[in-house]
């Protein structure tokens, strides 16, 4: 039997992103099942290997070079915050390809890093028009962790808010994993704003949310975030979701062929009280079959042979796209939901 195709998943096991990390493994062990029951890859069994990428740069950068150099890695799936990319790029080294799968700020420059995620642009440009728009807001807050993603993102919102007639009136970034939301909560309220954007990273998220509740705002005030998945969602109070928006390529609750057949999959594999499927786990399964797709058309995992294929390969599986045929390493339509309680309800296709 040939030595199996080594295919290591880069997590967060701890810090603000580690709760995405059970949905994250599960999803990727998923499809590296799905490949070994369609015959493998390149003619080889796949193996998975989940190694925790840590709460800094450095630590990330660690955990790739001893996916390749201890593990024998053959290519790397990394789903973790985007303030480690570069690290693990660097420490990858173009030896293995590595794909990059969940939603991120965008302007990726090193041509070897196959981003599967939508960037921020994607996520906020319809949406912007549509609270300006149908729900007539004008005055924004800004609000977010304190690294690249959130500050990237804001970045591209305030041009966004601009085009549409709206104009920011705050905007505020704290450490990761702070509690004290006292004060930015006083600054939005007294900036008397229409909708606040909060961009906080997973456990973050979910403390922030319930202290804006708390405060008193979710009654008075819009949210509207692309930060916030089933994971976060289910860590509130049913009280702190009134008046929340959120854009996203997948929700649990769309209604498509490929959705439904992805979640009797994983239902089937992990029974009825599974991780909650969301859209950072899924990423990874998509990040998987992705390597797959591309390896497949290049016969080989030749990082630069993967990278001719991008875009244009058929994508083997996917939940986030609709019943169209996707491409592997393109990009998905990004769907706006209302938050009702504790389900999303996909209410326009942006």
């Amino acid at each position: 039997m040939p030595r199996p195709l080594r295919i290591a998943l880069l997590a967060a096991e701890e810090g603000p992103a580690g709760l995405w990390c059970p949905s994250a493994v599960a999803c990727a062990t998923l499809a590296v099942r799905e490949l070994n029951e369609a015959g493998g890859l390149l003619g080889r069994p796949v193996a998975l290997d989940v190694l925790n990428i840590g709460t800094s740069p450095a630590a990330a950068a660690e955990a790739a070079g001893s996916a390749i150099e201890v593990h024998g890695a053959d290519a790397i799936v990394g789903m973790f915050p985007s303030y480690a990319r570069r690290a693990v790029a660097w420490a990858v080294g173009r030896r293995v390809p590595f794909i990059y799968t969940p939603q991120f700020e965008g302007w990726e420059t090193d041509p070897s890093v196959v981003t599967t995620g939508e960037t921020s642009l994607e996520l906020l440009s319809a949406a912007t028009r549509w609270l300006t728009g149908a729900r007539g807001a004008r005055r924004f807050f800004l609000c977010g962790s304190d690294y690249v993603w959130p500050r990237s993102t804001f970045s591209t919102a305030r041009r966004l808010i601009r085009e549409a007639g709206g104009e920011v009136v705050g905007e505020e970034y704290l450490p990761l994993e702070g509690t004290d939301f006292d004060g930015v909560l006083d600054r939005i309220r007294a900036a008397r704003a229409d909708v606040v954007l909060p961009y906080f990273l997973g456990a973050d998220a979910i403390a922030f949310n319930r202290a804006f509740a708390a405060a008193g705002l979710a009654r008075r005030m819009l949210r509207f975030s692309s930060a916030i998945d089933e994971t976060v969602l289910y860590g509130l109070d049913e009280n702190a979701t009134e008046n929340l928006y959120v854009a996203a390529a997948y929700f649990s609750t769309l209604k498509s062929r490929r959705n439904g057949a992805f979640l009797e999959r994983y239902h089937t594999a992990y029974g009825d009280s599974p991780p909650p499927p969301n859209g950072f786990g899924e990423s990874c399964y998509e990040g998987v079959h992705c390597l797959a797709a591309l390896a497949e058309a290049a016969g080989t995992l030749r990082p630069a042979d993967l990278l001719r294929h991008v875009g244009a390969a058929p994508q083997r599986r996917t939940a986030r796209a609709l019943d169209d045929a996707p491409r592997a390493g393109g990009r998905r339509p990004i769907h706006l939901a209302r938050v009702d309680g504790y389900d999303f309800t996909v209410i326009d296709r942006l």
